[in-house]
């Protein structure tokens, strides 16, 4: 069967209609754009620190902002004790950075220290301190075994190194057992230098990084020579950490030139 072709006239007719009706070739597709890549994320550093490193670390996170943008310090300061405590209980921590080789020992002998992270870093003395405005006459450890102090103020033994160090301080000079019946045993640096700043205790016994920071206080002793073991504040990236890497990046910075000057300006001095 043969097509039948149209007229030229009917051609025509259906071409003017089409173009009456706007009919029209589909546009071309768009090229669709590239995406842009979301911003890394940044990584969180969980630091568990010694309350008496508060100042320092919150100046060198300052500067290591700078240095690792993305990177972000999370600070938990308490009680090395306490810390230590948290840590064995599975807190979730990337470095621990303590006032005391004490307890950074009892981590590592228990395995919960990332190996050939632990570095002892910083070095601090132990001071009597009493409020700026005493007449007490106090001025020597001695003085705290007599009716001169009523009430003293240190760590509790149990948890913070400040404690332990002032323990072993009276101990040697044969008055523990009289200091601490007349102790208000604080939970940590902070606590045991308010009472004195607010006159609650007669006295107390500090690092002298943090004594230096209030004039409230005034340092009216160091610890007697002999009396005490090193005060060596020690810091080690933890085992269990999911972020070692970082850990470890952050470790190796505070023993920067950049951190030094900072701890320094503090008054820790540099481990040698």
């Amino acid at each position: 069967m043969k097509k039948r072709l149209l007229p030229l006239s009917e051609i025509l007719s259906i071409l003017i209609a089409a173009a009456l009706c706007g009919c029209s070739p589909a546009p071309a597709a768009t090229p669709a754009q590239p995406t842009a890549p979301s911003p890394k994320a940044a990584t969180e550093l969980n630091i568990s620190a010694a309350a008496g490193l508060m100042e320092p670390l919150k100046k060198i996170a300052e500067s290591y902002a700078k240095a690792e943008p993305n990177v972000k310090l999370v600070f938990n300061f308490a009680a090395s004790g306490t810390l230590q405590t948290q840590i064995e209980q599975g807190l979730d921590a990337d470095v621990f950075f303590s006032a005391s080789k004490k307890n950074m020992d009892a981590l590592e002998a228990k395995g919960l220290l990332l190996e050939n992270t632990k570095v002892n870093l910083l070095e601090n003395k132990v001071v009597l301190i009493v409020p700026a405005s005493s007449t007490k006459g106090i001025s020597s450890f001695n003085d705290c075994m007599t009716p001169k102090v009523s009430l003293i103020a240190i760590g509790d033994p149990a948890i913070t190194p400040l404690g332990q160090y002032a323990e072993e301080i009276f101990t040697y000079l044969n008055g523990w057992d009289s200091v601490r019946k007349k102790a208000s045993l604080g939970y940590d640096i902070k606590q045991v230098i308010s009472w004195v700043e607010s006159g609650t205790a007669d006295c107390g016994i500090v690092f002298s990084t943090e004594a230096l920071l209030t004039k409230k206080v005034k340092i009216v002793a160091e610890a007697p020579s002999g009396s005490v073991s090193p005060v060596v504040f020690s810091v080690s990236a933890i085992k269990a950490s999911r972020k070692k890497d970082a850990a470890s990046a952050f470790i190796k910075f505070l023993q920067s030139e950049d951190a030094s000057k900072i701890f320094t300006s503090y008054g820790f001095s540099l481990v040698k």
